[in-house]
């Protein structure tokens, strides 16, 4: 990896992406949060899409949602998001059939709403129940009134049996509109605390970042430098650990799950962005309550 000169002093949120064009060819982004939040496209940040990739940079929307990419893009164009936003998708749901690979044949317990079952689609994974399963597969809470609370008898008996659990989305809060609810990842993180083994190969591990990085460079016709490949996102624990991990900058959007403990949309100190972020070892390249141009 390159050398790259230490970050100036955050002195306050940036304009927008475009003071960042010069630095970066290629854009790692969040989509939850930052693209969208459930109901509606955020339409400042597609457009600073759009006009970063007519600038001849490239975009792979990286999420954690817990389907494979078809349905996201079909989510993503019932919202009206141009495809002019982005060069390609790679999601949660994608990263984590390589794990599922290997229960193929085998018997597994299901937690999550019945359209994420597409993630099975011809794994030859058949759903039952925990006395006969080889483990516990979460695409996220059965409903979004759920809390990770109402699972505690489940958990017991998967537990009791010794069953992995694959989650498939490791996120663990998601904007639905004017409120969050909880995803998989909250579900998981109960579970780990209970002593169970938990795998995950979504945002902040390597594999989705491997796999939409393969997808940067297959887009551009060229290799990309860390340096010069931007992360952009609204979470700590996934997209700020993430990026961390796979060793590029982080454009950390305030105005979305952490909004209320940023104040985001009060103009906090930059110093007070600074202290929330270090935790994960992120680099910043700058943060901004939305993302814009």
């Amino acid at each position: 990896m390159s050398k790259r000169a230490p970050m100036t002093e955050l002195t306050g949120p940036l304009p927008g992406l475009s003071v960042l064009t010069s630095q970066y060819h290629a854009i790692l982004s969040d989509v939850w949060g930052v693209v969208h939040n459930g109901v509606t496209q955020h339409t400042a940040a597609v457009d600073a899409l759009v006009r970063f990739r007519a600038q001849g940079g490239r975009v792979v929307l990286i999420t954690n949602a817990p389907r494979p990419r078809g349905p996201i893009i079909a989510q993503l164009d019932a919202l009206g998001v141009s495809r002019d936003a982005y060069d390609g998708l790679i999601s949660s749901g994608d990263a984590t059939r390589t794990l599922l690979e290997g229960f193929k044949g085998k018997t597994v317990c299901r937690v999550g709403p019945k359209q994420d079952d597409v993630l099975f689609d011809g794994l030859d994974i058949a759903f039952g129940d925990v006395s006969e399963a080889s483990a516990v597969v979460v695409t996220d809470l059965d409903t979004d009134d759920d809390t990770p609370d109402d699972y505690r008898d489940r958990m017991e008996q998967w537990l009791a049996r010794g069953l992995p659990m694959i989650c498939a989305n490791p996120d663990k809060v998601v904007e639905d509109g004017d409120r969050l609810v909880y995803c998989g990842g909250a579900l998981a993180d109960a579970y780990e605390d209970a002593g169970g083994r938990v795998m995950m190969a979504g945002k902040p591990f390597n594999p989705i970042y491997e796999q939409a990085k393969q997808m940067l460079d297959d887009a551009g016709r060229r290799t990309f430098a860390p340096s010069r490949v931007l992360a952009i996102g609204d979470s700590l624990r996934t997209d700020a650990m993430g990026a961390a991990q796979f060793g590029i900058d982080l454009l950390f959007v305030t105005g979305s799950i952490h909004a209320a403990e940023l104040d985001a949309f009060n103009n906090p100190p930059p110093r007070r962005i600074a202290d929330f972020i270090s935790p994960s070892r992120a680099r910043l390249a700058g943060y901004m309550p939305k993302l814009e141009w």
